[in-house]
């Protein structure tokens, strides 16, 4: 109850801010940002623009990645009328495709840019069981490992799949070397949920095969909590793995708060509504949301914090299984395995002069916009 009323006062924490604080506000003491290089994802719309907006405010130079070329480009054009003179860099990703995410890669590395911060912030809620061409449930493959197809079954939405495990894991190497060369801390951000905590259960990986093989029912709100969980083992694990690298970078989660985003206005109705209508005093503006995900990113309060979760610019708690060491190095190994075999069965293979892909582009491939 206190927890409750501390949240709907917008009263500050440790960190000085509160559930009220917008994205602005909880950026103001990161200074100039002109020596910062940022991937964001999701950055056309919702939560992820303000993201993109406020750091390009402050000075930071910009690469949005984006399955529509005009959906980003319109997002430059938006960046730069409010910041003119704003550095924004457009590529083509398709994130449900594992040889477009290796592509966008070896672009982003060809342009020569040092890269500081990775925003992982796209997200989808499937109401529907559906399993994508490499066997994995949906949810999980659109908001955690990224090696999911368009073609799958049960399902007549075209889905874009934001691969945050394999996207990360590719720039690992690009952002430690910046790191070390700049003397600067890189940062990775997942944006995940409070949702998380909502999935019930001991064994995050058998519980996606069960439901995968449909030994279970399917539960929606079960998979997305599921999807959120892996972010926040994610998170775990590659804090783990970037300090055995002895890498100057951090990995930490976000709950950015509720809101109504399109990943709920895809939902709407009577029910999603109604909810929303009585939930009206909880929900944050779009610009609140974007706080604890920007103060993660640049704040220098976070320097050197890694691993952790954050909830209301403050750090958090997450469920009892998102703080399990053990499940985090049991779901990184199992998504080590799942991109390793896409790898194998669509030939795209690594050499010393780059990656070499026997694959056919994706539509996002087709073409390239650049500032």
């Amino acid at each position: 109850m206190l927890t409750t009323l501390r949240y709907l006062a917008g009263t500050a924490g440790p960190s000085g801010f509160g559930s009220r604080a917008t994205a602005e506000e909880a950026t103001a003491g990161a200074g100039d940002l002109r020596h910062v290089t940022a991937i964001i994802t999701g950055a056309t719309s919702g939560i992820g623009a303000e993201t993109a907006r406020v750091l390009a405010k402050r000075g930071a130079r910009l690469v949005l990645p984006a399955r529509s070329l005009k959906a980003a480009e319109d997002a430059r054009a938006r960046l730069r009328a409010e910041c003119p003179g704003a550095d924004v860099i457009v590529l083509p990703l398709d994130l449900s495709s594992l040889a477009s995410v290796r592509r966008f890669v070896v672009r982003f590395l060809a342009l020569g840019l040092p890269l500081n911060l990775l925003v992982n912030n796209a997200g989808k809620y499937a109401d529907r069981f559906a399993v994508s061409e490499d066997g994995v449930e949906m949810t999980f493959a659109t908001n955690y490992l990224g090696t999911a197809s368009t073609q799958v079954t049960n399902c007549q939405d075209e889905i874009e799949i934001p691969g945050h495990f394999l996207l990360t894991r590719l720039l690992l190497e690009k952002m430690a070397e910046t790191a070390r060369a700049t003397g600067v801390e890189g940062r990775i951000v997942n944006v995940s949920s409070t949702i998380h905590s909502w999935f019930a259960g001991d064994d995050a990986v058998g519980y996606l095969d069960r439901v995968t093989r449909r030994k279970i029912p399917y539960d929606p709100t079960k998979a997305y909590a599921l999807s959120k969980l892996a972010n926040v083992l994610h998170t775990r694990a590659l804090a783990e793995r970037l300090r055995e690298m002895n890498a100057n970078v951090t990995a930490n989660c976000v709950h950015p708060g509720i809101v109504r985003t399109r990943l709920i206005r895809d939902r709407d109705g009577l029910v999603t509504n109604t909810v929303f209508f009585l939930a009206s005093k909880l929900l944050k503006t779009i610009p609140q949301a974007a706080a604890t995900t920007c103060y993660v990113a640049v704040h220098p309060a976070v320097a050197g914090v890694s691993g952790k979760y954050f909830a209301d610019c403050n750090e958090a708690s997450p469920s009892r299984l998102g703080a399990s060491s053990e499940e985090a190095a049991k779901l990184w190994s199992f998504s080590e395995n799942i991109t390793a075999e896409k790898v194998q069965k669509m030939g795209v293979h690594a050499s010393a002069g780059g990656f070499r892909l026997q694959v056919q582009s994706s539509n996002a491939d087709r073409g390239m916009a650049l500032a």
